[in-house]
């Protein structure tokens, strides 16, 4: 696995489909730096971290969640620094927080074999709340570079977070776009509402959770797909 630099201040480890882990960005100012996103597990945020350091670039002091699902925040318990989530994320963290306290992680477990490959060798399921919660959004100033994060009505769950490096015109999606995890149904409705939050923000770059970084009118293309 490498670490690609995308823009000026930004650099991602890209996505791996056997073991379902997302792109996980990373953005440098000059006086700090952030994450996007926290990983599938606590091995996930290691090889990440390992890349950082081989390219001499400071471990993220913060680290921004786009949305709850495990492959994007199983690997909190194990980041440096803060972490940031909408409070919708934060009580979805909670209800899992507790379940795999009281039950165990077999429920976990049982959503998808690559969740079964991801914890293969270490089966230990550690969920953590964010440490600060946002609503609506909030603006980043990382040192001349601003970072926005801003919550988002979406299709593939209710608790979609963008992140947007406004000097770099890159938008970062998490999973928003696609359809629900749980369901497989993709909205039209939440579906229209995303794309005009896309169109207003206006990026040059949009990064997904599960794709390479694309030009908007492809993401755009790929989320109106088959929508009326």
């Amino acid at each position: 696995m490498r670490l690609t630099r995308l823009t000026e201040h930004i650099w991602y480890m890209p996505f791996e489909e056997e073991r379902d882990r997302p792109n996980l960005g990373y953005v440098k100012g000059n006086h700090w730096s952030l994450a996007i996103d926290a990983g599938h597990s606590a091995a996930h945020v290691r090889e990440f971290y390992n890349l950082l350091e081989k390219e001499n670039l400071p471990l993220p002091g913060l680290t921004v969640l786009t949305h709850w699902h495990w492959d994007h925040t199983f690997g909190m318990h194990a980041v440096k620094g803060l972490t940031l989530a909408n409070d919708k994320t934060n009580r979805y963290l909670a209800e899992w927080k507790e379940k795999t306290e009281k039950n165990g992680p077999g429920e976990f477990f049982a959503l998808h074999e690559s969740i079964r490959r991801e914890y293969s060798e270490n089966p230990e399921v550690i969920v953590k709340q964010a440490d600060i919660v946002f609503s609506r959004e909030i603006t980043l100033d990382l040192g001349s570079c601003t970072v926005k994060v801003i919550q988002a009505e979406a299709p593939h769950t209710d608790d979609s977070t963008l992140v947007c490096v406004d000097h770099d015109k890159t938008l970062f999606l998490g999973d928003s776009a696609g359809d629900d995890f749980f369901t497989g149904i993709k909205r039209p409705d939440l579906c229209r509402k995303l794309a005009d939050t896309i169109r207003r923000i206006n990026p040059e770059i949009c990064v997904e959770g599960h794709w390479v970084p694309a030009n908007p009118e492809d993401t755009l293309a790929d989320l109106m797909c088959d929508i009326p």
